[in-house]
């Protein structure tokens, strides 16, 4: 959906590197940094389809590719990681173990929207009922400029968008911030700091905010 070759890569590998990096930490021993055991792998796998269903979105091979998979994927992902924050019996209290996950939730369910946002209305012909991105009802094929191929119509869809960036980029600039603050304090020690199991470190801090500005770009062009 996106026209502008120059974006593309510049969003690809603000996509490509956490996923790398989320595949890294979920197949890795002991490298399951976002929670114990299985719990953490698990993580790490969904936000790595997260950001590779991304680097799709913003090429048009993307737009052959089935949305409602990818609704059901992501809401269930969604779902999944604020279930896993209600029963994690760490000292940590209900609610703020949901607070630590809502970013992630709130991501996951964006992903979700977007692919819904692109959905047809109904199935094609001989496709079974699970179709492409491809014919669009509520968006614009001609797009708005030549940065992008296409772009939300209606009032409402273009208000949800944009509020979903904005709440991208805060998420984006927290987890940026967070993650020098995390790399600073290993130069001024002299020696890398190891997180505690659920902590994450400076560069997955910085891949998740790396991933949360891409998605809030890809948020401001359907606008």
């Amino acid at each position: 959906m996106i026209a502008a070759t120059g974006l593309r890569w510049v969003l690809t590998v603000l996509f490509v590197v956490p996923a790398l990096f989320a595949v890294w930490r979920a197949v890795t021993p002991g490298g399951a940094g976002g929670g114990p055991g299985a719990t953490g792998r698990a993580a790490h796998l969904l936000h790595a389809v997260m950001a590779l269903a991304m680097v799709a979105m913003v090429w048009p091979w993307g737009m052959d590719l089935p949305a409602r998979p990818q609704i059901l994927l992501f809401t269930l992902g969604g779902v999944w990681f604020a279930g896993v924050a209600l029963a994690r019996p760490a000292p940590l209290s209900r609610a703020r173990a949901l607070s630590d996950v809502l970013p992630h939730v709130v991501m996951m369910g964006a992903m979700a929207w977007m692919a819904a946002a692109m959905a047809s209305s109904s199935p094609e012909p001989g496709h079974g009922g699970s179709h492409g991105m491809a014919d669009m009802p509520g968006m614009d094929m001609s797009g708005g400029s030549g940065t992008v191929t296409m772009t939300l119509t209606g009032t409402g869809p273009r208000l949800t968008a944009g509020l979903l960036a904005g709440v991208l980029l805060v998420l984006a600039l927290r987890w940026l911030a967070r993650g020098f603050d995390a790399a600073r304090l290993d130069d001024t020690t002299g020696s890398r700091r190891r997180p505690a199991p659920a902590e994450p470190d400076a560069f997955e801090l910085g891949c998740h905010g790396a991933m949360a500005l891409g998605m809030a770009v890809t948020f401001v062009l359907l606008v």
